[in-house]
């Protein structure tokens, strides 16, 4: 299979493709260091940057494509932000909603037999425009209908079904598939065939359920690396004494009563669990999600043992980049194109079961009803959609 990539940042999801067996035409990216990564890794393969600069024609052109040929896949991680629960929520109002657009009229011209789209959960319960908090409560207007929930993924789901897809997509954990990580991201999947794409079928639980192996540890993936060559961030100093008291899996909870005030500050009485302050991650677990900066008061990302950040060697190896994977720039600019990657491991299983598909083949997911694909629940299409049409 052919594919064109999209929003491609350190080619976490592609080099799972690759390995898959997918061949790529095409790379996309705006940010100037990944672009880099892409051309260290990937030089023959013809690499565009700013995807609202380039029509349906020159992307065929520019992939070495006739207007006759087929597009097998298109793959992309849009900008998150426009609807991450953590941000403002601006939807298609944001310039990188925008963004979201245009990609899926790309997808819509050139018509693959197959597309995927990877996203935060916010893209679930997006509104097409988003009404701050503020201006919401019982002495104000009611939401129209362009500000409910779910309202920026309704259109997307309807441009792409009248151009003839059959479309599914699920809230995913890596962890369950084989990935040492706890990250969980939607991938929607679209395809021609008059059978749309069943689910991923899960490798792992951390239950013993279903049959699988438990979820690999950070502990399985780490073997092998060398503390003098290690890569990595420092945490301030005045921070460094307080991880003296901490041990593997704890965080600020865990600190002496007499001294959390000291270490915490005004973050003590702020809302929320406030679980990434003083994080030491434990040895067998998954990791939390890997984030763009492992050293940041309230998401840190601490060695088990030693007090320092995970080193951007233990990133690649969480993110399941082969070790000689080469990354542009400085020490933060690895980590933040590492934070952003899809993990290479499941990347390789979402180009599997495409192939699969496309092939097809039957998939069993009998034995998998009911599997908690994540920590939410009702995040499947089938779920989404009884949601969204009550």
């Amino acid at each position: 299979m052919n594919c064109l990539s999209f929003f491609s940042g350190c080619l976490g999801l592609d080099t799972g493709l690759k390995l898959a067996g997918i061949d790529h035409l095409l790379f996309c990216e705006i940010d100037k260091f990944a672009s880099s990564t892409i051309k260290l890794n990937n030089p023959d393969v013809p690499l565009i940057q700013n995807i609202l600069d380039f029509d349906a024609v020159e992307i065929r052109k520019i992939a070495g494509l006739t207007s006759e040929e087929n597009i097998d896949l298109i793959v992309g991680g849009p900008p998150c932000q426009a609807f991450s629960t953590a941000g403002k929520r601006a939807s298609f109002q944001d310039p990188r909603g925008n963004v979201f657009l245009h990609f899926i009229d790309i997808i819509s011209q050139l018509k693959p037999r197959y597309f995927v789209i990877e996203n935060v959960r916010g893209l679930l319960s997006a509104a097409l425009r988003h009404r701050p908090h503020s201006e919401r409560g019982i002495d104000k207007p009611p939401l129209t209908s362009d500000e409910m929930p779910g309202g920026a993924l309704a259109e997307i789901l309807k441009v792409l079904s009248n151009e003839g897809y059959q479309i599914s997509f699920n809230l995913y954990n890596t962890a369950n598939f084989g990935v040492p990580q706890k990250r969980e991201r939607v991938i929607i999947i679209g395809t021609l065939n008059s059978r749309k794409v069943p689910y991923l079928i899960p490798t792992n639980s951390d239950k013993e359920v279903y049959g699988l192996p438990p979820w690999k540890t950070f502990r399985e993936v780490v073997r092998g690396l060398k503390e003098s060559e290690a890569e990595f961030i420092n945490f301030s100093k005045n921070r460094i004494k307080f991880y003296e008291f901490l041990k593997e899996g704890q965080y600020w909870r865990n600190l002496p009563d007499e001294i959390k005030q000291k270490a915490m500050g005004k973050s003590l009485y702020s809302g929320g669990g406030k679980t990434g302050f003083y994080r030491r991650i434990s040895w067998d677990k998954p990791t939390p999600t890997l984030v763009t900066h492992p050293a940041m008061p309230a998401t840190d990302l601490c060695h088990p043992d030693i007090i320092r950040p995970l080193s951007v060697q233990e990133y690649k190896r969480v993110q399941e980049f082969p070790d000689d994977f080469l990354l542009f720039g400085n020490t933060l600019q690895k980590y933040k194109q590492l934070g952003n990657a899809v993990p290479v491991g499941f990347g390789r299983l979402i180009g599997k079961h495409i192939i699969q598909h496309s092939k097809g083949e039957e998939f069993n997911l009998n034995k998998f009803k009911n599997f908690p694909y994540s920590r939410y629940k009702n995040t499947s299409d089938e779920n989404w959609y009884q949601l969204n049409s009550s």
